[in-house]
């Protein structure tokens, strides 16, 4: 019975707290979301690669375009933050997930949406296309 009232001691853990830049936790970030893909899990590798994290101190921000996205990104986070934690050497380390409909990914579905999608990232092709009168 006396031993049922001992006192437990706790122990002081020291979680390590080393600083990151945003480059590092962008790098370990899109290292996570390979490791998803690769596993065959598509919708979380999507969602994490759908846009750039930010940093604000040791809480990684990060946006996604509905409510669904982020119930789904949820069910992921207590994953995430135990790798980005470990790779990281930082316990410190948050994630917010904010909501933002007006977050548009750029998807090129017709022949149409790649090229105008291609003209936005060389508009040297609208010249060439005109140039040879090609078409879409």
């Amino acid at each position: 019975m006396a031993e049922s009232f001992k006192a437990t001691v706790k122990e002081d853990i020291h979680n390590p707290s080393e600083p990151f830049t945003e480059t590092e936790m962008l790098e370990q970030w899109l290292k996570y979301a390979q490791r998803m893909e690769d596993k065959g899990y598509r919708i979380i590798a999507s969602l994490l690669t759908i846009n750039d994290p930010t940093l604000d101190g040791t809480t990684i921000i990060h946006e996604l375009p509905n409510e669904s996205s982020k119930i789904d990104f949820e069910k992921e986070r207590p994953e995430l933050l135990g790798y980005l934690r470990g790779k990281l050497h930082n316990h410190d380390i948050q994630i917010q997930v904010k909501v933002n409909e007006t977050l548009v990914s750029k998807k090129a579905f017709t022949n149409q949406d790649k090229y105008n999608r291609l003209v936005e990232i060389n508009p040297n092709l609208e010249l060439l296309k005109k140039m040879f009168d090609l078409d879409v």
